[in-house]
């Protein structure tokens, strides 16, 4: 199983941020990239874990296939697939959805398309929703400590970078037109999430 959710991540990674950044290179001349660690210490704390759960991605079938890090409880394959492959599907088409307002960070500066349709008409944040959809899916393949220190660094990560970092950006750039689907959409998943 540790090969397995090693070559999962892989193909993941390769994709949602490899491919992704390739392809915002080709069609914008920009990589998309702005940065995950700005602002206050919150937000660089945010950052930080959003890199801690990239690297124990990696360490956890590494670890296991070293016999360091065990199996905390049995394994569930079929759902930890299944989770895995909704969360890369939805990654990618919310990604898809985005076009040239893709981008990884925020940059004060850089004024992007606000997207409500696709992916976004269901939840403001479905990339992030599919992130932890991949993690959790991972976990599940490979349920050791670092994989499930990876699925919690992760989901505070997406929790401080879109109250503290992204909300704020998109709220000062879009104004009344943000706030109005704020108000409809949730946060991470239907109905969950919205603005007051």
């Amino acid at each position: 199983m540790p090969r397995l959710a090693l070559a999962l991540y892989a193909v993941f990674f390769a994709l949602a941020f490899g491919w992704r950044t390739w392809r915002q290179l080709r069609t914008t001349g920009r990589s998309g990239f702005a940065g995950i660690s700005r602002g206050g210490a919150l937000e660089r704390i945010g950052g930080a874990l959003f890199a801690v759960a990239l690297v124990l991605g990696v360490a956890a079938p590494v670890l296991a296939m070293s016999e360091i890090a065990p199996a905390l409880f049995a394994a569930r394959p079929a759902l930890g697939c299944a989770l895995y492959a909704l969360g890369l599907a939805l990654t990618l088409w919310a990604q898809w959805t985005m076009g040239a307002s893709w981008r990884i960070g925020v940059d004060p500066s850089e004024r992007t398309q606000l997207v409500t349709s696709g992916a976004f008409a269901f939840a403001r944040n479905p990339i992030f929703t599919g992130m932890l959809g991949v993690a959790l899916g991972l976990a599940l393949l490979l349920p050791n400590a670092p994989a499930i220190a990876a699925v919690a660094s992760l989901a505070i990560a997406l929790e401080l970078q879109v109250r503290l970092v992204e909300e704020p950006y998109l709220i000062a750039q879009h104004g009344e037109a943000y706030l109005g689907w704020a108000r409809r959409v949730g946060r991470f998943v239907p109905g969950v999430g919205r603005l007051r």
